[in-house]
């Protein structure tokens, strides 16, 4: 089993004659953006149901506020489904409307209604949220006794995956993976990606060539490689801040960089701004998240732990200085380190994937959940929850994804032997409570990501024959994942991977 120095033997040997103190490296996953104000999201995303059932017949309908919206959101359902259906299924909402008051995602319930004469077969119900001008919307599949609703089952948003020496995008339509015009892209020793919360652009950085910009196709997903090419050719992790003003680059050069690199709406560097620069307390980058609300920066540095730097977008030096850090697990000697990140769409929870972070197991790994308190003046504290550290299953937690909720999150880790497993929680902002049953993953599962239609979770495999997985959610068990079938060929030991965000 590998531990975290020792996943960078993928690329080590392309670097180590420019960068001695090689330490980590890996893409990440970014979490989904929301609309303009607010978006709309159903839990679960599909029902299966029998003429005239009563219950297993209801989807929560989340109302989760962006850019410091407040106000009214109205909500109305409408129903399509098989032609000259007898009593089709009919919809219907608790309230027809919600007040966003704070940052707080507020909820509705969906009821899809049948009688003992509904037509069997699938009905799209599309739930639609008005405030103002803009509209919203989300769509759950009502299946009564059978079928498959258009849209929301084997039909994904664009998706894109990195290996050491391509970038390819892909698309799901009817279980079949297809690549994207133009795919694969050629990479030379690549080491990271992330892609931009308008879904239009996103970076590759790669050993030797820097940070590329590539444009994305709105209709194809097809990428046309941009002529900005940032400098640092040793980048462990990527991110871009939600305002889209910022490009964060957290380095392996030296003892470890973190840069902000100021950016223009097409992603270009902006050079009328300056670059900023601080250093984190160790190099061995492992993955950055950024808080939605863009208040607060997490790298994951291995042995040293988790340091973290408040944010201000609207600043000429975004990145706080003096971030506070979060030592390594308590577990045995030497064997503790933090190796993934990530934080939940409402800015609630940090959570820290850890090996060997229980004095009992040092094959276990852990995560840790901390609650992200933000003041009036922008600074952030982080306090851990009292039943942390969970205990998912599997020993390395290389990839962590809240769902686009924040009701849910879903842990990727290594196992001993060939299969990986991911581990699913209910979240609440005191306690996390695992959701049903863990579920196998290929070989070492490196990064997960939400496609734009809530539909799939998505995990990449860096070894054996099965380099990607695709689960559906549950319509019994909520926050459930279910294995999926889709074929198709994808490149070997991918690195990681990043979905186009919901609009």
């Amino acid at each position: 089993m590998r531990r975290a120095g020792m996943r960078h033997a993928r690329w080590a040997g392309l670097i180590l004659a420019a960068l001695p103190l090689l330490a980590g490296c890996k893409g990440f996953w970014s979490a989904p953006s929301t609309g303009t104000n607010f978006s709309l999201s159903g839990s679960p995303t599909s029902l299966s149901i029998s003429p005239g059932a009563t219950s297993g017949n209801t989807s929560t309908i989340s109302v989760t506020p962006a850019n410091s919206f407040t106000g009214t959101v109205d909500l109305t359902c409408s129903v399509s489904g098989p032609t000259s259906a007898t009593s089709p299924t009919t919809c219907g909402l608790s309230s027809t409307s919600v007040d966003i008051t704070g940052t707080t995602a507020m909820t509705a319930t969906l009821t899809a209604t049948t009688t003992t004469t509904t037509t069997a077969g699938a009905y799209t119900i599309t739930v639609s949220g008005t405030s103002g001008s803009e509209t919203e919307t989300t769509t759950v599949c009502a299946v009564v006794t059978s079928g498959t609703c258009s849209g929301t089952a084997g039909t994904s948003g664009f998706f894109y995956v990195l290996s050491n020496s391509s970038i390819a995008g892909y698309t799901t339509s009817s279980s079949a993976l297809t690549a994207i015009s133009g795919s694969s892209y050629s990479v030379s020793g690549a080491s990271a990606i992330a892609v931009a919360p308008s879904g239009t652009f996103l970076y590759v950085a790669s050993v030797g060539n820097g940070i590329v910009l590539y444009t994305i196709n709105s209709t194809t997903g097809a990428l046309t490689q941009g002529n900005a090419i940032f400098g640092d050719s040793a980048s462990g992790a990527l991110q871009i801040d939600p305002s889209g003003k910022w490009l964060l680059d957290a380095s392996l050069a030296g003892n470890g960089t973190l840069t902000a690199y100021p950016i223009t709406s097409s992603g270009a560097q902006d050079t009328t701004r300056a670059v900023q620069q601080v250093f984190p307390a160790g190099n061995a980058i492992q993955e950055m998240a950024i808080s939605p609300n863009g208040a607060l920066i997490s790298v994951a540095l291995g042995s040293t732990g988790t340091q973290s730097f408040s944010f201000n977008a609207n600043s000429n030096t975004p990145i706080g200085t003096g971030g506070s850090l979060i030592t390594k697990p308590a577990g045995p000697v030497g064997q503790g380190a933090a190796i993934s990140v990530a934080i939940d769409p409402q800015s609630r929870l940090l959570y820290i994937g850890e090996l060997a972070a229980f004095t009992s197991n040092t094959n276990s790994g852990a995560l840790r959940v901390f609650t992200i308190t933000t003041d009036s003046s922008g600074a952030s504290s982080l306090s851990e929850l009292s039943a942390s550290p969970y205990a998912p299953l599997g020993t390395d937690p290389h990839a962590i994804l809240p769902d686009a909720t924040g009701k849910f999150v879903y842990v990727a880790s290594f196992q001993t032997g060939s299969a990986g497993a991911i581990t699913g929680y209910s979240v609440a902002t005191t306690a996390l409570t695992q959701i049903g049953t863990t579920v196998s993953t290929g070989t070492q599962p490196y990064g997960l990501a939400e496609d734009s239609t809530d539909s799939f979770v998505l995990v990449v495999n860096n070894q054996g024959t099965v380099p990607l997985d695709a689960y559906t959610f549950d319509s019994t068990t909520v926050g459930q994942l279910d294995p999926a079938s889709v074929s198709g060929s994808l490149a070997s030991n991918p690195i990681a991977i990043v979905a186009i965000p919901k609009q």
